[in-house]
């Protein structure tokens, strides 16, 4: 669990570091070509301009990247589960996504939002779990899921 954390601090910071340099070298190509070929009549404003072109075309291009790999985790997750275990517990589809949100923490305000579903709804497929899996509470559902192999 601590590897993954450095492992994601250090993307972010190579992403950091990797965007400062792009900055940079955008910078000094735009003055260079400013000096060698005598370009003084461009004002600040087209600067600016093809800056903001060029900046807004890598964050779209980093946040897809960024959005697959999210997108990657989240199918690699929903590969692990045991779908005998699944078959034999009773468990909806929408009740093990809503398991696995409470794995990772979220609240069930977090959940509904993130299912597009009330939060009366988010409740409902709580009970229905904690009844299918004999538990009374959020971590003791988590804690046998894993245990039966329903949540990596």
């Amino acid at each position: 669990m601590a590897a993954s954390v450095q492992t994601r601090r250090a993307g972010f910071r190579t992403t950091v570091v990797l965007y400062g340099l792009a900055l940079a070298a955008l910078v000094v190509a735009l003055k260079y070509i400013e000096y060698r070929f005598l370009i003084r009549d461009l004002s600040v404003e087209v600067y600016i301009g093809v800056v903001a072109v060029l900046f807004t075309a890598l964050g779209i291009w980093m946040g897809s990247k960024l959005l697959r790999r999210k997108q990657e985790e989240q199918v690699g997750v929903s590969h692990q589960v045991d779908e005998e275990a699944l078959r034999r517990s009773g468990i909806s589809g929408r009740e093990l996504e809503v398991l696995q949100l409470m794995a990772t923490g979220r609240s069930n305000q977090e959940i509904a939002n993130q299912l597009f579903i009330s939060l009366p709804t988010v409740k409902s497929h709580s009970s229905n779990l904690f009844m299918k899996l004999e538990v009374r509470r959020r971590t003791e559902a988590v804690h046998k899921a894993k245990s039966l192999g329903l949540i990596a």
